[in-house]
């Protein structure tokens, strides 16, 4: 049984994290750490706590989620990791790289395990394109394309347009998502760089994103992300040199193979219902039963490598 300490009783962590530490059959909510105690009397058998150091000293607390904004995704994870727990963080993993490598760091020196919330590698369809690509069924994948479009969010969440507290707008929100699964199927990134603008909102982050990744063997990726669009959309499809996979919506279950034959096939593999709860699962695995960790820190941060080389190829050419 692993016992869990939840930081943050957000949007996300209600909605998703916390009911997915209650299902998990080997996991216990334990405590909660919250700025508004109020917010925990939701979950009346758990411990709330307003410190983070207090809560950290209770030795019954083997591991925390760490659900606070990304501005404090550092100094949480390091705290905990130097207090002998086990951390599943969300995602990004920090507001730039350095803060992401000092988090890896922590973990090698404590022995600790660290993952990070990137669920959709644990998506079936995913899973399963990644078995395609290496089974040759698209030829030599040269292509990537990942397009996440949307309005601007509202006021619930408006502390992701402030980048003291969020690091950036939909590159941060949604588009390292896409690079994480970019990073997932093709490997380590070689070069990145990019574009962000402010085509229709006067925010302090970008109200649109473009980043353009290379990969081992010549594979380009291409993801776009913004809040300026009024058509939402949520494509993702890999070219080869002898047909394609296409993923849209990369949220629905559909996987389409079209080869150069022309022979269309199409499979429904669709994510569980609470898309957190395979990451929360894969975490107590690895904790209880030495099991792989779906999203460990080393490649996570490769993410943060990404969005770091967008924004300084912005800084240098704006």
């Amino acid at each position: 049984m692993l016992n869990w300490l939840v930081i943050g009783i957000g949007d996300i962590t209600r909605k998703r994290v916390l009911p997915a530490v209650l299902a998990e059959p080997r996991s216990r909510l334990y405590a909660l750490l919250t700025r508004s105690p109020a917010k925990a009397a939701a979950y009346p058998g758990a411990l709330v706590f307003t410190d983070l150091g207090d809560a950290l000293r209770d030795p019954a607390i083997d591991a925390v989620y760490v659900a606070s904004p990304v501005a404090l995704h550092a100094s949480h994870t390091i705290a905990s990791l130097r207090a002998g727990k086990h951390v599943l963080c969300e995602k990004p993993v920090a507001l730039d790289f350095a803060q992401a490598e000092s988090m890896a760091a922590a973990a090698r020196q404590s022995g600790r395990l660290l993952g990070v919330a990137y669920y959709r590698r644990l998506y079936p369809k995913l899973v399963r394109a990644k078995e395609l690509i290496a089974e040759g069924a698209i030829g030599q994948p040269v292509l990537a394309e990942a397009n996440c479009h949307g309005w601007l969010e509202g006021p619930d969440r408006a502390w992701l347009k402030d980048p003291a507290i969020a690091g950036g707008g939909p590159l941060y929100d949604v588009g390292s998502h896409r690079i994480d699964t970019c990073n997932f199927l093709f490997g380590r990134p070689l070069r990145a760089t990019g574009l962000l603008s402010n085509a229709l909102h006067p925010l302090a982050v970008e109200d649109s994103a473009t980043a353009l990744v290379e990969y081992a063997g010549g594979i380009h990726a291409v993801i776009d992300v913004r809040w300026n669009s009024r058509i939402v959309r949520d494509q993702f499809r890999i070219i080869g040199s002898e047909g394609e996979i296409v993923l849209d919506p990369l949220n629905g279950p559909a996987l389409r193979l079209l080869p150069s034959d022309g022979k269309l096939t199409e499979e429904q593999l669709p994510a569980h219902a609470n898309v957190h709860f395979p990451a929360v699962e894969n975490f107590v695995a690895a904790a209880l039963d030495g099991a792989p960790l779906a999203c460990p820190i080393d490649q996570a941060i490769l993410t943060d490598w990404v969005t770091e080389r967008v924004k300084e190829s912005n800084v240098r050419e704006g």
